[in-house]
């Protein structure tokens, strides 16, 4: 469990994305989702990250269902996002989007007051407009929202958004292949008492050592649509690495895993080890993967030669293809 300040509240360090229960993943049914939720729960997730977008609405509904299923007290914290449903101009970010998008991500969670609201990878010059942090503000003093944060693309949007004093959390893309955060972001946000939420932790699956040159995906599959950058930012399908350079470098990351590890709970050890990390979002399609990114909090740290190594490697090999970029 870890806390940040400005949150206000305790989580489990290890959490669960629910993008792929909405879609951009392949079709996961009803069942199946729920089934997701249940076990990372059970396995000690506190912490579920949704959006209003995943699946227009679907992820969000699902996560209610779920809510109401499990019941009151379940000590959970549900954070959703709010922004990408329309087009991502600085304008549309304003007072009266903000309540219409509210109350309909309210009605899919079926709860008065949502813990945690994101804005979802804005345009850049919203992080800063004034206006949009008093409306955010307005709306927590409603109790519409017990807190807000932003999901950013860059670096530097993140230390705008932590310059904000009503900011509680910052979630960006953090994992071997994806280290600049390290080398201001997370210190900022420890010393403003910010949130840092993991995101992407597996390099859309990359980092679990599964994947080979002959993987495919399917046509639904932003592994598929999005490798390029075609539907959104780049950096969202395998953390902007090209993909035969991310097996590449995951191949040289196998002799690092532990014994009695996986690839994928060795690189989720590898985020929860910087201590500013108050939570990292894996997905999971199958409550046999819910269960195993759990179990990675129970992962002894690793030690300073591995992660010396796999800064080696991130030099090495995946440096030159995104540390500049974002």
């Amino acid at each position: 469990m870890r806390k940040a300040g400005r949150l206000g509240r305790e989580i489990g360090v290890v959490g669960l994305g629910c993008w792929q229960l909405g879609g951009d993943w392949g079709r996961v049914d009803d069942r199946d989702a729920l089934a997701v939720l249940h076990a990372a729960v059970d396995s000690g997730v506190t912490f579920l990250d949704t959006a209003d977008v995943y699946g227009d609405g679907r992820s969000e509904t699902l996560v209610g269902k779920f809510l109401e299923e499990r019941g009151a007290g379940a000590g959970l914290t549900v954070a959703t996002k709010m922004g990408r449903r329309v087009e991502q101009v600085p304008e549309n970010y304003n007072r009266e989007n903000f309540r219409a998008w509210n109350d309909r991500s309210r009605a899919n969670l079926g709860v008065d007051t949502l813990d945690l609201v994101q804005l979802h990878c804005p345009p850049t010059p919203v992080y800063s407009r004034d206006e949009v942090f008093d409306a955010l503000d307005e709306m927590v003093a409603e109790q519409r929202i017990a807190a807000y944060g932003v999901s950013v693309e860059t670096v530097e949007e993140a230390l705008t958004a932590i310059a904000r004093p009503g900011v509680a959390s910052v979630q960006i893309i953090l994992n071997a292949f994806r280290q600049k955060p390290l080398e201001r972001v997370l210190p900022a946000a420890g010393e403003a008492g910010v949130a840092i939420i993991a995101r992407v932790p597996l390099a859309s699956g990359l980092l679990s050592g599964r994947y080979t040159a002959s993987t495919t995906f399917g046509a639904d599959d932003h592994r598929t649509y999005n490798r390029n950058g075609e539907a959104f930012d780049v950096g969202e399908t395998f953390s902007g690495v090209p993909f035969d350079v991310g097996l590449a470098a995951v191949e040289r990351l196998g002799p690092l895993v532990p014994d009695g590890a996986t690839t994928a709970q060795f690189a989720l050890r590898w985020i929860l080890d910087q201590p500013q990390v108050t939570v990292v979002i894996p997905g999971a399609r199958n409550a046999e993967q819910a269960n195993a990114n759990a179990a990675a909090a129970a992962l002894a740290p690793l030690d300073a030669a591995t992660h010396d190594a796999v800064t080696a490697v991130y030099d090495d090999l995946v440096r030159e293809h995104v540390h500049a970029r974002w």
